[in-house]
């Protein structure tokens, strides 16, 4: 099989005319990548092809293009092409650098954070769990969940039935009594040995057999053991096993009423109202609805909503597992685009677009559901818009404000002092663009010197024209605050740009902030009700979050590598076998003796060492 052959093809050089015809003519019959840019090399759209002579030609042979088509192509000055060595490698190569180069012709689908999954582990009493990120193979998961309140949900249904332990290894390990969630009937006490480990392995059997929808099995394994105690005079024991019947059959009565079919289905519908197009993907595992969630594509102006389920399914499914069944939209070339995604994913997919009855239910609902997002997302664009108006007017800035960088300073007394930088654009927070800054080298408490740090650091990128330019520097702190931020720009000669402070007010309380602007010498009071004290109230507190969750982090790591260097005899290595054992700091201090001379590298000797100094008063 021959090699990838990713050598770009130039028509012509960057700012002439763009010759088509000369380029298609060197050009293969073979599948591959072709991206088109413009005279100054910025992308303007990525495609794959299985053809790539004729997919390329077919933009510049055709008479009658639709309006975004021919806009695109008049702009086209260059071209650059990957010859790959199948149709799937193509979409994989397109995905990545649609995601990647975010062309502006390109319809995307940014999704930040991936998708939960119910987790049971490996260990001798399997941990119940939520789980986000790589799967490891030593453990079972379940999933993947639309959002996180699902996954949370069922581990609270399992728990009232199973009892299964939610605690983490190092809490486990070193616990001397039950927890609260034993006492309310919420875990069985493994970490006591309230429980042999072969009843706890009969509890994570019928676990998993309900998680992979096999209620029935577990309804009759557990009536079982409830004749069994009943006949053997153990009532108590019956009545445990009853109260479990009851539970599970409320609980598969409640997650299979919507479904009624024993399978893994995706059901993905398109909404759109006034060039804004909203995607809802529905999850059905194993005949169980786990919820469903909602996507907000970019670059979708002027295009029909089969390209926007087109689009959805070649760039969700390679991130993400596909089940066997996938009910859609109508969306063209269907049978190509099952036949691509499973050759990717490693097994039959089928795209089911012509539904009747229960299938047909299923994409009315999920219809239903991205109408309503689309009507809520409508509804908080407006509201931030007259936010925005609303602050233009209030603080006289510029009619084109649109992008807000907001900045703020946490620290513990000086400790582990983390700056934060959060944006707001386009009526929306990007947390794509949020960004941490550790504070080094200043006096410990010093705010001024910490945010003329952070802002030099922020704006000498801009200085060389690699940022993107803020409207308005909004800074958490008042009029001293904003002569720093005012002092910086200046230094860097970035002029035009709109600076203001956020003070909490003589009184600190919320609706009575203060806004400080350059060349006013006294402070706007907005009053509580106005909306733009809202949407300047709503970015500081992001950015006074971001802030502490840095500076925790920072703090926290400072403060477990502090404890522990202290430590003669504990270096890098053996501080690491001691967190990856004991799950942290915490559980290291939790630890006895003999089990921290269980570490590897770590001598009875040095074990007392280690227990001695850590509970030094």
């Amino acid at each position: 099989m021959p090699e990838s052959d990713s050598r770009p093809a130039a028509a012509a050089e960057a700012g002439s005319g763009f010759d088509a015809a000369g380029f298609i003519a060197n050009l293969p019959g073979l599948p591959g990548v072709y991206r088109m840019l413009d005279a100054k090399d910025g992308i303007l759209y990525v495609g794959k092809a299985r053809d790539l002579k004729k997919r390329v030609s077919s933009y510049f042979q055709r008479s009658a293009l639709g309006p975004r088509i021919a806009m695109m192509v008049s702009q086209v000055a260059r071209m650059e092409v990957t010859v790959t060595r199948s149709e799937v490698e193509a979409l994989v190569l397109e995905n990545n650098l649609i995601k990647s180069l975010a062309p502006r012709y390109n319809i995307l689908f940014r999704d930040d954070k991936s998708y939960p999954y119910l987790m049971l582990s490996g260990a001798k009493f399997p941990r119940m769990g939520f789980h986000r990120g790589a799967l490891d193979k030593q453990n079972r998961y379940f999933g993947p969940f639309p959002h996180t309140a699902a996954v949370r949900e069922s581990i609270h249904l399992l728990q009232r039935v199973f009892r299964l332990r939610t605690c983490e290894d190092s809490t486990f390990q070193n616990r001397s009594r039950p927890c609260l969630l034993h006492q309310i009937k919420r875990c069985s006490g493994p970490c006591v040995g309230l429980i042999e480990e072969k009843a706890y392995a009969v509890d994570v059997a019928n676990a998993k057999l309900f998680l992979e929808g096999r209620s029935d099995d577990v309804l009759q394994a557990i009536e079982s053991r409830m004749n069994t105690s009943a006949v053997s005079l153990r009532f108590e024991e019956a009545a445990v096993y009853r109260d479990q019947m009851q539970a599970l059959a409320r609980m598969a009565q409640r997650q299979y009423a919507d479904t009624g079919v024993d399978q893994d289905v995706d059901v993905v519908a398109v909404a759109h109202e006034a060039g804004t197009f909203c995607v809802n993907l529905v999850m059905i595992r194993s005949g169980r609805q786990l919820g469903d969630r909602c996507l907000f594509p970019q670059n979708a102006q002027g295009r029909s909503p089969e390209e926007i389920v087109l689009a959805f399914l070649m760039q969700h499914y390679l991130d993400y597992p596909a089940p066997g069944l996938v009910v859609v939209d109508a969306v063209t070339e269907i049978e190509d685009a099952a036949a691509i995604l499973s050759a990717h994913c490693g097994h039959p997919i089928r795209l089911l677009a012509h539904t009747a009855g229960e299938r047909r239910a299923w994409l009315d609902m999920a219809r239903e559901n991205a109408r309503h997002a689309l009507n809520a997302r409508a509804s908080e664009t407006s509201n931030q818009e007259a936010r925005l108006v609303a602050l233009r007017e209030s603080l006289e800035l510029s009619e084109t404000l649109q992008r807000i960088e907001c900045f703020d300073i946490s620290h513990t007394q000086g400790e582990a002092t983390v700056a934060s930088c959060v944006v707001y654009d386009r009526l929306e927070m990007r947390r794509g663009e949020y960004r941490h800054y550790n504070i080094k080298g200043l006096t410990p408490g010093d705010d001024y010197a910490a945010m003329r740090q952070v802002l030099s650091r922020r704006y000498s990128k801009l200085a060389l024209g690699e940022a993107v330019t803020p409207d308005l520097v909004l800074i958490d702190g008042g009029k001293g605050q904003m002569h720093v931020a005012q002092t910086v720009l200046e230094e860097l000669g970035l002029t035009g740009i709109a600076v203001a402070g956020v003070a909490k007010g003589p009184e600190r309380k919320a609706g009575l902030e203060e806004l400080w602007l350059l060349n006013r010498p006294v402070p706007v009071i907005l009053g509580h009700d106005h909306p733009a004290l809202h949407l300047v109230q709503s970015i500081r507190d992001e950015a006074h979050r971001f802030a502490i969750t840095g500076h925790r982090a920072q703090r926290g790591k400072k403060r477990v590598s502090s404890t522990l260097e202290g430590i003669n005899g504990i270096g890098i290595k053996r501080r690491r076998h001691l967190l990856a054992r004991f799950g942290g700091i915490r559980g290291v201090m939790g630890a006895s003796m003999d089990d921290l001379a269980q570490v590897e590298g770590i001598s009875k000797k040095l074990a007392e060492k280690i227990y001695r100094e850590l509970h030094a008063s």
